[in-house]
C-alpha cells in the first residue's frame, strides 16, 4: 500500500466537456510518460468506438486507479463496463449537468447491491 501512495496513481474522467473542465480545474489533469491525457471530452461529434477505445486505454493503464465516467457515456459502452470485475481501476457512474443520476442503470451499484441480502442492511 506504501508503495502505491508513494507512485501515485491518478483519477481518469471521461465525460461532457462541463464535467471534464470542472475535473481539470480541480486539479486532476495528467498526461502520462507517452504524452497520453488521463480524461476525454466527449461530445456529440464523438464517436461509441473512440469512447470504448479510451475507456480501454485507462484500463490499461498501470497509473489510473478510479475511471470516473458520466452516466449517459457509460450507457453508449456498457458491455465494456459490464466486463470490467477487477477491482483496479474502480469504474464509477456520475451524473452530468443534463443528465441526472440513475441508479437502475449503474451496473457497479447493481452488483454491490447482489454482494448484500435484506437481511444485512437491517
Amino acid at each position: 500500500m506504501a508503495i502505491a501512495a508513494a507512485k501515485g496513481r491518478l483519477i481518469a474522467v471521461i465525460g461532457d466537456e462541463d464535467t471534464c473542465v470542472g475535473f481539470l480545474l480541480g486539479g486532476i489533469g495528467e498526461m502520462n510518460k507517452n504524452r497520453q491525457p488521463n480524461f476525454m471530452v466527449v461530445d456529440k461529434n464523438t464517436s461509441i468506438s473512440e469512447v470504448e477505445e479510451c475507456f480501454k486505454r485507462f484500463l490499461k493503464r498501470d497509473d489510473i486507479d478510479i475511471i470516473l465516467i458520466n452516466q449517459n457515456v457509460a450507457e453508449m459502452i456498457r458491455h465494456v463496463i459490464d466486463n470490467h470485475n477487477e477491482p483496479i481501476p474502480a469504474v464509477l457512474e456520475i451524473p452530468s449537468k443534463d443528465h441526472p443520476y440513475d441508479a437502475s442503470k449503474d451496473s457497479i451499484l447493481r452488483r454491490a447491491k447482489g454482494m448484500f441480502s435484506a437481511e444485512d442492511t437491517k
